[in-house]
């Protein structure tokens, strides 16, 4: 047995019968972490202090005690997740001797389930880009080929889990951080509702935009995680009070059946390479063999929204930078520098409009959700770009801006703080994989879960692993 190739739930199953130790798991993934150090997906490894947890995750096992349904389990935190005496730099030079004096929420919860923390995975500096390509800790590698980008922010928690190094990860998502990487790495990854998962003890990048939330291998795992994860926090006055529904429950026996999918008019299969076209399409088949109806819905003014995006993801993290960036610009990488220094340029009508746009944007979605349970999109439309790459070709052979592209399907549930999720469903010709995304209504991360899970429950895509065996861990 391969413990590296388990899910959680089947690891978690094994720990509680005592098949397998929870030492035996970080051990494991630890030695995994050291063969894939190549990929640049760490910055920070705690080994002595995972194995002491692991160690007495066991003793209280054995002493019949478990303490939740992540006893035992190796998770990955991105660096922008504060821990409490962990050096948590966010991914930046600025932030290089940093150490928040308490866990975050999100970790305090995990802790409570069980879970070990293993590290904190590399990103794209403050969350400010959607390649990990980090000037300081190095560009993050995706492990299906190494010379090609695992997409960002939360570009090293995807390739930990994807390569075996972790059993589940967090990330944060703010225009598409946790399912640009999912997409791009071939694992599953679930943006929460707004409000739905606490924010605090997090390193904001656009905080009227940034959520936590899980990376896993398969959408049982995601549902396992959020469970832990969601609900009302004090510390955060934006988490919602909303009741957390059994999302474990939702996965035990999906179907699909009569589920309705909706397809945006000119919008969800409109400007994406051949390869996603084709690899999404067959998916909503499959969805329609397993008893789903597609629907076409209207947003009439959806255009506009890579527009706003980009206007509120440039404002909101300048305004929170202001003053280090006076103070330590060198310390900043260029790219991220040259973004904030933009971000401070807007008009504040541009940032009063783009809030505008929004609020009438949501309104128009969660109108088509009224005739829809769900609505269907690549979460890419292209597959994983060489490193350091900054433009992207679509269709006719030409150049696009990275940054836009990146956005094009993931910034709409982010704008209107609607859950959304990536799970893989092809591989392109280059052996690369492929992510579709589906969207819910507010606080319906249970019927995306369940969607997910029936679509995993008749497909093979989110078994695929890099092949780790035959693998060379190239230096950028």
């Amino acid at each position: 047995m391969n413990l590296l190739d388990l899910d959680i739930v089947t690891a978690a199953e094994k720990v509680s019968s005592k098949e397998v130790s929870p030492l035996d798991l970080v051990d494991a993934c630890l030695e995994r972490i050291d063969e894939i150090a190549d990929t640049n997906a760490f910055i920070s490894v705690n080994a002595a202090e995972a194995r002491a947890v692991a160690a007495a995750s066991g003793d209280l096992i054995a002493a019949g005690y478990r303490i939740g349904p992540l006893h035992g389990i190796p998770i990955s935190l991105k660096d922008n997740i504060g821990v409490a005496n962990a050096v948590t730099t966010a991914g930046s030079a600025v932030l290089s001797d940093y150490r928040p004096t308490h866990d975050s929420t999100v970790v305090q919860r995990l802790r409570s389930a069980g879970a070990i923390i293993l590290g904190k995975t590399n990103m794209h500096e403050f969350a400010w880009g959607g390649t990990s390509a980090n000037p300081h800790y190095g560009f993050v590698k995706n492990p299906w080929d190494v010379t090609r980008m695992p997409g960002g922010s939360s570009g090293g928690s995807a390739v930990a889990v994807a390569a075996g190094a972790s059993f589940g990860a967090l990330g944060t998502d703010t225009g598409g951080s946790i399912r640009l990487p999912s997409s791009l790495n071939g694992i599953t990854g679930l943006r929460p509702t707004i409000g739905r998962v606490s924010n605090a003890g997090v390193i904001p990048l656009a905080w009227s935009m940034d959520t936590v939330g899980p990376m896993t291998r398969s959408a049982r795992d995601c549902a396992l995680l959020l469970g832990v994860l969601a609900g009302h926090d004090p510390k955060d006055a934006g988490t919602a009070p909303a009741a957390v529904e059994d999302y474990w429950a939702a996965t035990a026996k999906p179907s699909v059946a009569g589920l309705r999918i909706g397809l945006i008019d000119d919008y969800s299969l409109t400007h994406i390479q051949p390869a996603v076209e084709r690899a999404v399409n067959a998916a909503l088949e499959s969805f329609k063999a397993q008893g789903a109806v597609l629907r076409a819905v209207q947003v009439a003014d959806i255009e506009g929204n890579i527009s706003a995006q980009l206007t509120v993801e440039a404002a909101e993290p300048s305004a929170y930078h202001q003053r280090s960036l006076r103070a330590r610009p060198q310390d900043y990488g260029e790219d991220v520098r040259l973004l904030l220094q933009a971000g401070e340029m807007l008009p504040a009508v541009h940032y009063l409009q783009a809030q505008r746009y929004r609020a009438l944007l949501r309104a128009q979605m969660l109108q088509a959700l009224e005739t829809v349970d769900v609505i269907a999109c690549p979460t890419l439309p292209f597959t994983a770009t060489a490193l350091g790459e900054t433009s992207v070709v679509i269709r006719n052979d030409e150049p696009e801006d990275m940054l836009s592209a990146i956005m094009q399907f993931t910034g709409l549930p982010s704008l209107t703080g609607l859950p959304a999720m990536s799970l893989p469903c092809g591989i392109d010709t280059e052996g690369l994989p492929i992510g579709i995304q589906l969207i819910g209504r507010p606080f319906g991360e249970a019927a995306l879960l369940r969607a997910a899970a029936a679509f995993q429950s008749q497909t093979t895509f989110h078994l695929a692993r890099p092949n780790m065996a035959e693998r060379t861990w190239a230096s950028a």
